[in-house]
């Protein structure tokens, strides 16, 4: 530093060094304060999201415990149909066509059709749920050839034989239908088919009705 002047007590000239110097550190201590400022805000901003995360989050296990709790599930109401009716019209074309007599106890008919095109074959189908609400089928025609059954139960395996009233059914396992069975009857030009996933002890008491 130096000084100048007539009384020799001349006027200070500051450095220009030192003048950047604090300039440099007063724009480093601002620098440092916006970066802690901001870095504040952004730590409280991510515990504001977490808080709401979480609360979200007990919020929807609230909900799902609600919704275990208060389920319950909806019985599938059965439809059941008439089906004697069509039975009896249908034994005035082809007499070899059988029926529940009676039906079993709370088991309801819930299909029916019978078929008579000018030419063969005559189909009898009727579609029954029993009180387990599982199905039970009932299908028939006037032809004995292989055909008929492999169209209504696809590929199958034998699985013995099962007497009902004193005639011999041969049980089938359904390849290509989870736990389905059937019971299949071949005599006197007529095909009678009882399957379903009801099991055989059902399909044996259903097909025990049949007349």
């Amino acid at each position: 530093m130096s000084s100048t002047g007539d009384d020799g007590a001349g006027a200070v000239t500051e450095d220009p060094r030192a003048a950047a110097e604090a300039r440099e550190k007063a724009r480093a201590r601002a620098e440092a304060s916006a970066y802690r400022e901001q870095n504040r805000k952004d730590r409280a901003k991510a515990r504001t999201m977490t808080n709401m995360v979480w609360a979200l989050l007990a919020c929807l296990i609230v909900v799902a415990f609600l919704m275990i709790v208060t389920w319950r599930p909806k019985e599938e109401k059965v439809r059941a149909v008439e089906y004697t009716a069509q039975l009896e019209d249908a034994r005035k074309t082809a007499p070899w066509v059988r029926g529940p007599e009676p039906m079993p106890a709370g088991w309801a008919a819930t299909s029916v059709e019978f078929r008579a095109p000018e030419q063969e074959p005559m189909t009898w189908h009727l579609g029954v749920v029993t009180n387990e609400k599982k199905y039970v089928g009932l299908e028939q025609s006037n032809v004995t050839g292989p055909k008929f059954p492999s169209d209504k139960l696809g590929r199958t395996t034998d699985d013995g034989t099962a007497t009902v009233a004193g005639v011999t059914w041969q049980r089938k396992v359904l390849l290509d239908r989870k736990e389905e069975n059937a019971l299949v009857l071949v005599g006197s030009g007529v095909t009678t088919i009882v399957t379903g996933n009801a099991g055989y002890p059902a399909l044996e008491a259903f097909a025990s009705t049949l007349r």
